[in-house]
C-alpha cells in the first residue's frame, strides 16, 4: 500500500495548577496490562506455545497456469486460468472458495456500495460510472461443468464429490474477461503518457482463497481498504501484448530470446554483472517502438515459484534500465525499472533502480535474503503497491519522495509476501512491520541520504493518541478512512521502533524478529503467534506491551505527583504516579545546583501493582529539578505534569 507522509500540528494540553503539581485522579488498573491471562490457550497441534508452528501446521497448496491477452485499444484483459489445488488439511471439503477481486469495480459492488454520496477516495468514487468485473465463459472441475455462485467479490464452487483431506487435488479451469479501470483503487490502472498508455495490471485473475486452520475459508469480501490473503504456490503465466509492447511482470522472463532485441539482449546481460545502472531501452528506442503502428503481437512468458500472487505491467511507452543486485551466500538477482519519458532523469526516475536494488540489499543483509530473481519498478498512475517481485509507484515521484515509495514498496517483501499473515484482517501485520523497517532503511541508505527526524513522543502523542484516533487492532476496513495511515503504519511502526531501543534493545529485538520471520516465511502467522515467537525469544513478557498498544488504544500519561527534599537539598523523594491506561518505564532524570544531569531508568514493573510509585533520588549536591522523559522518548499526552518544579 502507498506509503503514508505524515505532518504534525502542535497542541498543548493544560490541566495543571500554575502553584502546585495537581493532577487528574488516575485511571491506570495494573491487572488489566499484568493479569497473567494475556493468552486464551496454549499450544495446539498447529500452533505451539512459543508461537512457531506445530508439528501438526498444515497449509494448502495453489498452482496456476495464467494465460491472457491484453488490448490496448479496448483496456480488456482475456484468458484463461487452470489451477491446481491441494487439500493439506484435515478436513474433507464439499466445496471452495475463488476471490474475484475485480468485482470490486462493477457498478453494483459492495465496495462500490459503501462509498458515501459525493464521497471521492483511493478506494473508491461515488460518482463513477464505470462497471468492470469479470465475466465468465466456461468454468469446470476436472474438466466437468462447475456448480458455482458469485457473490460480489467471491465465487463458490459446489463439488459433486468432497475434495479428500490430507492429500486431495482438484482442477479448476476458468475462461474470463475484465475491462482495466482508469484507476483501480491505487492498486492497478491506466497512466496515458504522450507516447502511449502504461498498463498496471494487478488481482487480474481468479485466485482461491485460503482454507486455514484458524477459520476455515476466509472469505470477506474485497471493499478496498483491506489488502489480500492469498496461499502459496507457483505460477506458469504468459501475457499477450501489442509487439511493440515492453512487458514486465513477478518472476522470471522465460522467453527473453524471443521477445527482446539483439541489442536489449546485450545491454541486458551486462546489467546482470553490473553495479552500476544500465540502459536496456532508451528513450530513442522506446519512441522508435512506440511509433510502430502494428497488429502484431508478442507473448511473454514468466515463472515463479512459491508466491502468493503475481502481477504484471505492459506498454510501449516504458524506458527501461537495470541492474545487477548482491544478495547473502554469494547469491545474485536483477533490479530493473520502467518508466516513461516524462519521468525520465536523475532528479525523477532515473535513480529507481539505484533505489530498489539498494532497499532489497539491506532487507537482504538485515532480515532474510530477498528470495526472487527479479525486482521491478514501474512507474505507474499507481500512487505506490506491493506485489511479489514487482510495485507500482507513482510516475511523478522523484528523489527522497521516489526513495521512500519504493523502499516502502519492495519492504512489503517480507511483509507479506515472505511472511504471509492476513492483510484483509490484520493490515497493521504488514504495514505496521513494513513503516518500521524502513525507519532503518532510512539510515542504512547511502549513508543516511533520505534520513528523517522521525516522530518524537509528542508528535507521536498527538498524531497517534488524539481524540479522533483509533486502535491498531480493527480490520482496515473498519476503520475512517483517515485513520488508516496513523494506526495501520506509523502507530505500529512506531511502538516497534520504542520496543526495539528502549525496552528490549536492538540485540534482543532484531534477533526475536528474525526468529519470526524464519519460523512463518511462506505461512499464516497470527498475531498472538507474533506476539509470542517476540516474547520467547526476546525472554522478556511483553504482555503489557502488546494489550496496551495492539489490543487496545490505551494512551500514556505519566506524572510527577511531588517531590520532596532532605538532607540539604541534596536528596529527593519523589512519587511518579501513573494517570492512564498504558503503562512504560521511566527515564528520569535531575539536575543539581552546577547544572549536572543524572539519569536513571526504572523499568515497566514499577507499574505492576500500583498506580504510584516513589523514588529515592540522591546528588552531591543541591537538586534544583527533576524531570520524566526529558527528551520525549515515549508518547506522553501531557508533558506538562512531567517536570518539577511545574514549568
Amino acid at each position: 500500500m502507498k506509503r503514508i507522509l505524515l505532518s504534525f500540528l502542535a497542541f498543548s494540553f493544560v490541566y495543571l495548577n500554575a502553584k502546585a503539581q495537581t493532577i487528574e485522579k488516575s485511571t491506570y488498573n495494573p491487572t488489566d496490562l499484568f493479569a497473567p491471562n494475556f493468552y486464551e490457550q496454549g499450544s495446539s497441534i498447529t500452533r505451539a506455545a512459543n508461537g512457531s508452528p506445530n508439528e501438526g501446521y498444515w497449509q494448502n497448496k495453489v498452482d496456476y497456469n495464467i494465460a491472457v491477452s491484453l488490448n490496448d485499444q479496448t483496456n480488456k484483459i482475456e484468458g484463461n486460468v487452470t489451477i491446481d489445488y491441494l487439500n493439506n488439511s484435515p478436513q474433507n471439503l464439499s466445496f471452495v472458495w475463488l476471490q474475484l477481486d475485480q468485482n470490486l469495480f462493477a457498478a453494483d459492488s459492495r465496495g462500490q456500495a459503501r462509498m458515501p454520496v459525493g464521497a471521492r477516495s483511493r478506494y473508491g468514487d461515488a460518482s463513477s460510472n464505470f462497471d468492470g468485473g469479470y465475466k465468465f465463459g466456461s468454468v469446470k472441475v476436472n474438466n466437468q461443468v462447475a456448480d458455482y455462485i458469485i457473490t460480489d467479490t467471491r465465487m463458490q464452487i459446489r463439488l459433486k464429490e468432497p475434495l479428500k483431506a490430507k492429500g486431495g487435488r482438484i482442477k479448476l479451469s476458468l475462461d474470463y474477461n475484465f475491462i482495466l479501470p482508469d484507476y483501480g483503487a491505487d492498486r492497478c490502472g491506466i497512466l496515458k503518457t504522450k507516447n502511449g498508455n502504461i498498463f498496471s495490471v494487478a488481482q487480474w485473475f481468479p485466485r482461491m482463497c485460503v482454507f486455514d486452520d484458524v477459520k476455515g475459508w476466509n472469505t470477506e469480501p474485497y471493499l478496498g481498504p483491506s489488502e489480500f490473503y492469498c496461499e502459496y504456490g507457483d505460477y506458469n503465466f504468459s501475457i499477450t501484448a501489442p509487439a511493440n509492447h515492453l512487458v514486465v511482470a513477478s518472476g522470471l522472463l522465460q522467453n527473453a530470446k524471443e521477445v527482446m532485441s539483439n541489442d536489449e539482449m546485450k545491454s541486458w546481460d551486462k546489467a546482470q554483472k553490473s553495479d552500476a545502472t544500465v540502459m536496456i531501452r532508451n528513450a530513442d528506442a522506446m519512441k522508435k517502438m512506440a511509433a510502430e503502428k502494428t497488429t502484431k503481437t508478442k507473448t511473454w512468458k514468466f515463472k515463479m515459484n512459491n508466491s502468493r500472487d503475481v502481477a504484471w505491467a505492459s506498454s510501449a511507452a516504458f524506458i527501461w534500465d537495470a541492474a545487477k543486485m548482491n544478495l547473502p551466500d554469494n547469491k545474485t538477482g536483477i533490479a530493473q525499472s520502467v518508466y516513461p519519458e516524462e519521468s525520465a532523469g536523475d532528479k525523477k526516475w532515473g535513480r529507481s533502480t539505484e533505489y530498489t536494488k539498494g532497499s532489497i540489499e539491506n532487507y537482504s543483509k538485515r532480515w532474510l535474503a530477498y528470495p526472487y530473481e527479479v525486482a521491478t519498478n514501474v512507474a505507474s498512475n499507481v500512487g505506490g503497491m506491493e506485489y511479489p517481485g514487482i510495485v507500482f509507484c507513482g510516475y511523478k515521484a522523484g528523489g527522497e519522495g521516489l526513495f521512500g515509495v519504493t523502499d516502502h514498496e519492495f519492504g512489503h517483501t517480507w511483509f507479506p509476501m515472505i511472511v504471509g499473515s492476513n492483510e484483509r484482517l490484520f493490515g497493521w501485520m504488514d504495514e505496521g512491520f513494513n513503516t518500521f523497517i524502513n525507519g532503518i532503511a532510512e539510515e542504512d541508505f547511502n549513508n543516511g541520504e533520505y534520513k528523517g527526524r522521525g516522530m518524537n513522543g509528542q508528535m507521536a502523542a498527538a498524531f497517534l493518541f488524539g481524540p479522533t484516533t483509533e486502535g491498531i487492532a480493527l480490520a482496515p476496513d473498519a476503520m475512517k478512512e483517515r485513520s488508516i495511515g496513523s494506526s495501520l503504519y506509523s502507530k505500529p511502526g512506531y511502538a516497534l521502533q520504542l520496543l526495539r531501543n528502549e525496552i528490549l534493545g536492538k540485540d534482543r529485538f532484531d534477533y526475536a524478529f528474525k526468529t519470526y520471520i524464519n519460523d512463518w516465511a511462506y505461512k499464516h502467522p497470527t498475531p498472538k503467534d507474533f506476539f509470542r515467537v517476540m516474547n520467547n525469544a526476546a525472554g522478556e513478557n511483553l504482555h503489557w506491551f502488546w494489550k496496551a498498544w495492539f489490543e487496545e488504544n490505551y494512551s500514556l500519561d505519566m506524572a510527577i505527583k511531588e517531590v520532596s527534599l532532605e538532607d540539604g537539598n541534596k536528596t529527593a523523594l519523589v512519587t511518579l504516579a501513573n494517570l492512564d491506561r498504558m503503562a512504560m518505564p521511566v527515564l528520569l532524570s535531575y539536575t543539581t545546583k552546577s547544572g549536572k544531569v543524572i539519569k536513571k531508568t526504572y523499568p515497566v514493573d514499577i507499574w505492576n501493582n500500583t498506580a504510584e510509585f516513589k523514588v529515592k533520588l540522591t546528588a552531591t549536591e543541591e537538586i534544583t529539578s527533576v524531570s520524566i522523559d526529558a527528551e520525549k522518548v515515549f508518547p506522553d499526552t501531557n508533558f506538562k505534569n512531567n517536570n518539577w518544579p511545574v514549568k
